[in-house]
């Protein structure tokens, strides 16, 4: 990884501005995740604050950021579009209580069975899928209700300004490091473009119209026009069999019109009007207080059909926040060097949806991108964390319009920069220096996440496969030492596992009809692991006993002798107490009985 997350020392100066960074770029993506959810815009703002102030306070991960997640809301959008909102915050609710279960539980330490190669595809993974969701930022909708890229000296001055905001923070770490480096390429940038749009189109806004500079404020309108066109197209009836309405969102929540706009004129007449009816004012980020939602939206029934509609949703909601969550604690532990809680963590993620549902929130999780910008920028205690949820909801509260001038060329800079990071660029030189299976998970997970923008799934999916792996690699590991002691016996001195994989290996170093009277297994270097290796045991103890020889098993460990006792009568074998053999003297009782 390069050298942009170098170790800086926590201090309140380092966390109180790179809270204040984070917040800034927490505007955008909240709002773009609510229009995922199909939920309004200020629900992904209050959320981002509740699970973003919550998560710090109690959570597991010093400098991690948590707050409204794309992946959240992937799941959140077809409960609401099935049931209705007044189902989502109930749901909310009974995730954050599974994962406070998981924490109490201990699943935290389930991270531990991540494999590098996992985590290794999935920062990859990560970076593809980050770079891939700023190309949204440079778009706007045109009169039919479709996004188009920007074109012309638009786009060359948004390109022009994105690579302004990553020069500056490349350069400036080099000149000082009072200030964060984004936080002042954020800054220097949205001044530029505030006397850009001014000089260059001033009209613009007051005529409802993007400026030449897109800003977090266009944003708004250009997702909330992309929305209202969509349900207008819907409302009108006027499509072709077999076209789909509903827009793809990107990975950012930029909706991308997924479908042809129906060449009819009430279509396009639906379209228009809905396109002018949304309005800056409309679309705005200025809100009151949080307040219970049950106070504004209708409660659904406490009944057990309630629940059976919301439980697995909530199921779902809490996998996928925990696996991100533990993952970005997991990533963020390797770039500080120290050590995140993730039981601890676990814990904090639930309480803050709990939260956040009660007050009416669409749920979220740790924040990979934000996260790495708040390292970069030099946050590394809660305080930063508690900073930028707090300036979030100042924000809403009391600085809307200053928020919705910044533009979206300095955020993309910004997240550029944490793609450059974030991307494990030796992991492009190790193809010939890792096993090869190693290096295909590393792609996989990589591969899977860039291109189904799905990052848990990704990582179940590498585990599996490493899991996999291992299984087979493994199998080929069991042999056998043999040896015939002075009394005539055939002794077989086994090596490497017993389990389901090894299994079929295991019966082919045996040979019951050419082995003489007496056969011993020791088992001093192998343990047995499961059903499967015991169910191999006494299929082999009755080819002996069908060749009237008696089959002798020395040296079973413990946990292989708990085993079978917890097997009862479903495994029989024999454990011998002859001297000769030096065996252990204590006998499993009822189960182990072999007619020799």
């Amino acid at each position: 990884m390069l050298n942009l997350f170098r170790l800086q020392e926590r201090n309140v100066k380092n966390d109180v501005l790179s809270g204040l960074t984070v917040a800034l770029a927490l505007v955008p993506e909240a709002v773009a995740f609510a229009f995922v959810a199909g939920v309004s815009p200020i629900i992904g703002l209050y959320s981002a604050f509740f699970i973003g102030l919550l998560a710090s306070i109690f959570g597991g991960r010093p400098g991690m950021i948590s707050g409204a997640t794309g992946a959240m809301a992937v799941v959140v959008v077809s409960l609401v579009g099935v049931h209705g909102i007044e189902y989502l915050f109930p749901a909310v609710m009974l995730c954050g209580v599974l994962q406070v279960l998981a924490g109490f539980g201990k699943l935290g330490m389930l991270i531990r069975m991540v494999p590098h190669s996992v985590v290794l595809g999935f920062v990859n993974g990560l970076a593809i899928v980050i770079f891939m969701a700023q190309f949204g930022s440079f778009q706007t909708i045109n009169g039919l209700g479709r996004l188009s890229y920007i074109q012309g000296p638009a786009l060359w001055i948004m390109a022009g300004l994105t690579a302004l905001t990553m020069a500056i923070i490349w350069l400036l770490p080099k000149l000082t490091r009072a200030v964060p480096a984004s936080l002042a390429a954020i800054l220097v940038v949205t001044g530029l473009s505030v006397a850009l749009n001014h000089s260059l189109d001033p009209g613009l806004a007051a005529e409802n119209q993007p400026r030449v500079v897109l800003t977090v404020g266009d944003m708004l309108l250009t997702n909330a026009k992309a929305q209202a066109a969509d349900e207008a197209l819907t409302a009108a009836q006027a499509v072709p069999a077999g076209t789909t309405l509903a827009a793809s969102r990107g990975p950012a929540g930029h909706a991308h019109a997924a479908a042809p706009t129906p060449d009819t004129p009430e279509a396009r007449a639906a379209v228009a009007q809905a396109i002018d009816g949304v309005t800056p004012d409309s679309v705005g980020l200025s809100a009151g207080l949080p307040m219970p939602f049950f106070l504004e939206y209708a409660f659904p029934p406490l009944t057990l059909a309630t629940l059976w509609i919301i439980l697995p949703y909530a199921l779902t909601l809490a996998a996928v926040g925990l696996i991100e969550s533990l993952m970005t604690l997991a990533l963020v532990d390797e770039i500080t060097e120290t050590r995140g809680q993730g039981n601890r963590e676990c814990v904090g993620q639930g309480i803050a949806n709990m939260v956040c549902g009660l007050f009416g929130g669409m749920g979220g999780c740790a924040m990979i991108g934000q996260s790495l910008i708040n390292v970069n920028s030099g946050g590394r205690g809660r305080l930063s964390g508690i900073v930028a949820a707090v300036c979030l909801l100042m924000f809403v509260l009391f600085l809307a319009p200053w928020i919705e001038m910044i533009p979206m060329a300095a955020l993309v800079g910004v997240m550029f920069m944490v793609v450059i990071g974030t991307f494990e660029w030796a992991s492009l030189r190790m193809a010939r220096k890792i096993p090869m299976a190693d290096y295909f998970v590393m792609v996989l997970v990589a591969g899977y996440t860039a291109v189904m923008h799905d990052l848990a799934t990704a990582v179940v999916l590498g585990v599996v496969a490493s899991a996999l792996v291992f299984a087979w690699q493994h199998a080929k590991h069991i042999g056998a030492d043999i040896k015939h002691n002075e009394f005539g016996s055939k002794i077989y001195q086994l090596h490497g596992p017993l389990f389901f994989a090894s299994t079929a290996s295991f019966k082919d170093l045996f040979d019951p009809k050419n082995d003489p009277e007496d056969v011993v297994i020791d088992f001093y270097y192998t343990r047995v692991y499961d059903q499967s290796g015991l169910e191999a045991i006494s299929a082999l103890a009755d080819k002996y006993e069908a060749q009237g020889k008696r089959l002798h098993l020395t040296h079973l460990s413990p946990e292989c002798r708990r085993l079978l006792n917890r097997a009862g009568d479903l495994v029989e074998v024999n454990l011998s107490e002859d001297p000769q053999y030096h065996v252990a003297t204590d006998r499993i009782e009822p189960l182990l009985s072999l007619k020799a």
